[in-house]
């Protein structure tokens, strides 16, 4: 009865070629090209009574092994110039391979660590997530001065007086009736539920009268003193911007 031997399966001629040199023990860079070649044959030849489909990259890389060692073989010519290796470019292919190797067993021990990681969803308590900041008044109104109010409540006066048309004008026009604070504060509430953030500057010019200026600058310091809204201004003479707190 023969013996059955069982071949290891390699991945090219490079794999295989990689894996004789760990088997020898030999420097890459100085591959005993005749030894080699002859243990690559041996392969080959065992692949072949196995499989006779042998793919023919391992006959390609057979032929090259062929090559190189009768090249090596060959009594070299004594001439100045240095004769480049005949291994050189077949180094250069297995450190190639070997580095890509590497990688690969790399990646696929992330991918087996990568596994073993369990993610939890998010499980915060509504009485968290409906918790709001106390307001401090002090720390709202740090960076915003009666003086910077001031100063837009006339730049927006001053826009208004700009618009009214002098030759109209004359003619008269037709008054609202005053509002009252209670008023307008509703009205701003009911925006500032629906608007986010909107322009302090903005919401003075939508005003049609200067009694509804007035009232409406008024109902915003209420507001925001109340900590119904927030104040902000990123530069000094910018525009104020105005946060609603109550927003949905």
């Amino acid at each position: 009865m023969g013996l059955k031997v069982k071949l290891q399966v390699f991945e090219g001629p490079l794999d295989l070629l990689l894996h004789l040199l760990e088997k020898n023990k030999v420097n890459i860079y100085d591959i005993p090209i005749v030894e080699i070649t002859n243990q690559y044959m041996d392969y080959i030849n065992e692949m072949k009574r196995q499989d006779l489909n042998i793919v023919s990259e391992f006959l390609v890389m057979a032929a090259t092994l062929l090559d190189i060692k009768s090249r090596m073989l060959l009594p070299t010519e004594e001439t100045e110039e240095e004769q480049e290796d005949p291994r050189a470019e077949l180094v250069q292919k297995l450190l190639e391979y070997k580095m890509y190797k590497c990688m690969s067993y790399e990646l696929k021990d992330r991918q087996v660590d990568a596994q073993k990681m369990l993610f939890k969803v998010p499980t915060i308590p509504k009485e968290v997530l409906k918790y709001e900041e106390p307001v401090d008044l002090e720390k709202l109104m740090s960076d915003i001065t009666l003086k910077k109010l001031n100063s837009i409540f006339k730049s927006v006066m001053r826009k208004r007086e700009d618009k009214i048309d002098p030759i109209r004008s004359r003619f008269g026009r037709i008054e609202k009736e005053e509002v009252s604070l209670e008023e307008r504060m509703g009205y701003l509430e009911q925006y500032a539920s629906t608007h986010r953030q909107f322009s302090f500057r903005g919401i003075l010019e939508s005003q049609s009268t200067k009694m509804e200026i007035i009232v409406t600058f008024l109902s915003i310091l209420e507001l925001m003193k109340i900590g119904k809204i927030r104040i902000s201004q990123e530069h000094i003479f910018d525009d104020i911007f105005i946060e609603s707190r109550i927003a949905a």
